[in-house]
């Protein structure tokens, strides 16, 4: 007996709602009686295969047919995303599935977008599903286009339109696009404190990163408002207020408010100050595991002051720190403050908890996508199944940061589950570009514009080896060096360095004279560690130097090479120890650096000593102020009888020892006037860094005004303070991407006639 044919469909209003349970369906027909599938047929296919209808649903031919199954199917063929309406018909024995596909997506564009890159835009729409070639889902265009706007808002283009635009393309496709009228950008008009008493609005909004703007708003966006920013900024003023002894401060509320044309925000803050309160005493409870005299010597607190809450965070911290040395990875330290309002005084409990003792069970190390796992590993002073000891993590995390690969290294403590003293350290390290270009520049007379560039790959790889090429295209002095460096040439730490270089000189085009220097050599370095910041270094080298006669040339090379010959050959012997205890390579605050080395002609040609030392030192002033001292000093002297070789002569004037005067033209002249160099050198700098104005608290962009002296004397000369160099300036601090950038104006402060003078000089990757 035939049967009738019956239909029925589920058309929901969404593609959720395609998924809920029966309560939500529809049906146009009566209920089917239950029969066997003879066959299973599908209409409607443009792009989708029949093999994925048939792996979808939950019928095979031979199945007993009823009305649950047919939404199951139905369900089933929803749930795939790739439909915009499914029917289900029953033909006698054949059920037959209607399918409307969704449009595909043909092509999506961006229309006005000028904040925000379109293939940024275009790969987080297809990261949910929005992107050429996939089925359009109306849902989640609306989803996009409601996210655009929040992200215009966030960069405070709150009059800002989208407009989304579907149209119909042939073959069942749509192109799909967003129009933006991005509007102009909302500025802070007006930051008002309300509540303040004891400080003027003007010193609070000082405290605060973002304001009404100033003339290096565009580089900062610092009057562009950012809820964000604004928490950051009143955090700071609670910090603030906490430091000078206000401990009942608090942010009564926070209003923001917009303009009606949607280009200017005033915001207002309700404060309320309280009362100033002073210490009293501060006194020790709970387990300090005997050793109580040495937590007091870590007090930071002072009594008798006004209440600072980084004073008592340090406290704590060092607290925290100290149980961590004997492996108390838990320990806590909680301050419980005894208010005296009558007298406005606090006695301040510190509370020591030290937990339970642990020992480390695995390193992991997490983010370390080019440098390879050992690199960072053999850094590492907390060994795994030792005990926890806070000191030697906190020295492991110092190291890793001074291997320079990472922006950022963090050692989390994590508990083991189902164990009272185990611990996995998570070291998290975000990566950065190695590779430096450096790049420098000068403005003479005599050279006019002079270029020096180096490369420099300080971890080929992800092996932690450093390889590094530095040329010079003056037109007067060229140099080239290749160097490669294997920090662990020895799994004890033993740095080794091969060096190639290869240096021509002639004179400037005033001096006159087509003579020139010209030396060559090849070197082994050996770096050895004698403890955590001191290294020793020890090498040799065979090196070889030219003076190639011409006109004009100077008076005292001309008397060493009647003396010594025009060709010297020479295995010179490096000696040197260096203490690096600053807190960063590229811009340090706090630390010194300690150099000391020596170079001995061992063999060859001639026979010389040289003695050098540096030493260098910054101090903190506050988070934002530094300065910094650099002293520089050189010696040279000939031995067996021999005179000191004229090219191992030190030179001065220019970067990297007294600004303002051209590179190299300091020192003892021949009579016929001509730089030569000479066997004494002294260096001084002084720097004090500040923040660039508008910039905030970016370390990374400062300003610094400086006073160098220094000068060069010959080896038979006595050095005389009175005919040092000096200059004076300011200039441009930047660690820029391409590496640190120093931009100098100098003025002599003493120079003499015939110094050549330099105003104006920059460099990228060099300090003092």
């Amino acid at each position: 007996m035939n049967k009738q044919p019956h239909r029925f469909s589920l058309t929901p209003l969404s593609r959720a709602g395609a998924l809920l349970a029966g309560a939500a369906l529809a049906f146009n027909a009566w209920a089917i009686d239950s029969f066997t599938v003879r066959d299973i047929r599908v209409e409607g296919l443009q792009r989708v295969e029949p093999g994925t209808i048939f792996a979808s649903i939950p019928l095979r031919v031979g199945d007993d047919y009823t009305d649950d199954k047919g939404v199951a199917a139905i369900r089933s063929l929803f749930a795939l995303g790739l439909f915009k309406d499914v029917r289900i018909e029953v033909n006698g024995d054949v059920v037959v599935l209607i399918i409307e596909e969704r449009p595909n997506i043909a092509a999506v564009e961006f229309i006005g977008t000028k904040e925000f890159d379109k293939d940024v835009l275009r790969k987080a729409l297809r990261d949910i599903g929005l992107a050429e070639g996939r089925p359009f889902d109306k849902a989640l265009a609306d989803r996009a286009e409601q996210e655009l706007k929040r992200q215009y808002v966030s960069r405070s283009l709150y009059g800002a339109e989208v407009i989304t635009t579907i149209t119909p393309s042939e073959r069942n496709r749509v192109n799909l696009s967003f129009t933006v009228v991005e509007g102009d950008l909302a500025k802070i008009k007006e930051i008002r404190v309300v509540g303040s008493k004891n400080f003027t609005e003007s010193t609070l909004l000082d405290q605060f990163d973002q304001g009404t703007g100033n003339w290096l708003s565009w580089y900062t966006k610092s009057d562009r408002y950012s809820r964000t920013k604004l928490n950051a900024d009143l955090e700071t003023l609670r910090a603030w207020y906490l430091s000078r002894g206000y401990l009942e401060f608090r942010i009564d509320s926070t209003q923001v408010a917009i303009s009606p044309n949607k280009q200017d925000i005033s915001i207002t803050i309700n404060i309320t100050e309280g009362d100033r309160f002073v210490v009293s005493e501060v006194a020790l409870e709970g387990y300090y595991l005997g050793k109580d005299e040495d937590f007091k010597s870590l007090i930071e607190i002072k009594v008798g002051q006004p209440y600072n809450a980084d004073d008592v965070a340090k406290t704590t911290k060092a607290f925290n720190e100290y149980f961590g040395n004997f492996g108390f990875a838990f320990a806590r330290t909680e301050v419980r403050p005894e208010i005296d309002r009558l007298t406005n005084r606090v006695k301040l409990l510190l509370i020591a908890d030290p937990s339970r003792r642990a020992y480390v069970r695995r390193i992991n190390i997490v983010g370390n996508n080019r440098t390879r796992d050992e690199i960072v590993r053999r850094e590492f002073r907390q060994m795994e199944s030792s005990w926890y000891d806070g000191e030697r993590i906190r020295l492991s995390r110092d190291r890793i940061n001074r291997l320079g690969y990472f922006k950022e290294v963090d050692i989390d403590t994590q508990e083991v589950a189902a164990s009272q003293d185990q611990v996995d350290l998570n070291v998290n390290v975000t990566e950065k570009p190695t590779g430096m270009l450096t790049l420098g520049a000068g403005f003479s007379s005599a050279e006019k514009v002079t270029f020096s560039f180096g490369i420099q790959q300080e971890n080929v790889f992800g092996s932690g080896q450093n390889l590094g090429l530095q040329v010079s295209t003056s037109k007067f002095n060229q140099y080239y060096v290749i160097s490669t460096t294997d920090p662990y040439f020895t799994e004890d730490g033993v740095s080794r360095t091969f060096d190639y270089y290869h240096r021509s000189s002639k004179p400037y085009v005033e001096q006159g004279g087509d003579y020139r220097l010209v030396t060559a050599g090849l070197g082994v370095r050996f770096g050895i560690p004698f403890s955590e910041l001191d290294r020793v270094f020890v090498g040799s080298s065979l090196e070889q130097t030219d003076i190639i006669p011409g006109t004009n040339l100077p008076s005292s090379w001309l008397t060493y090479a009647y003396n010594h010959g025009y060709t010297n050959k020479t295995v010179p012997v490096t000696l040197g120890w260096a203490r690096d205890g600053r807190d960063s390579y590229l811009n340090p605050s706090t630390g010194k650096l300690i150099r000391a080395n020596t170079e001995v002609g061992a063999a060859g040609d001639t026979r010389y000593a040289k003695l050098g030392g540096q030493y260098q030192q910054y101090f903190a002033l506050s988070k934002q102020y530094t300065f910094a001292f650099n002293a520089d000093l050189g010696l040279g002297k000939g031995m067996q009888g021999q005179s000191f070789p004229v090219f191992k002569n030190y030179f001065s004037g220019g970067l990297g020892s007294v600004r303002g005067f051209e590179q190299g033209t300091l020192g003892p002249r021949g009579h016929d006037g001509i730089v030569s160099g000479g066997t004494k050198k002294i260096t001084l700098n002084s720097e004090f860094l500040m923040p660039f104005p508008g910039a905030g608290n970016d370390r990374t962009l400062r300003l610094y005004g400086f006073y160098d002296m220094g000068n060069v004397f010959g080896e038979f000369d006595k050095v005389q303070l009175n005919q040092l160099r000096s200059s004076y300036g300011v200039g441009l601090s930047w660690v820029s991407p391409m590496g640190p950038l120093r931009f100098a104006w100098a003025s002599p402060a003493r120079s003499f006639t015939g110094d050549r003078i330099q105003r104006l000089q920059f460099q990228i990757g060099t300090s003092f």
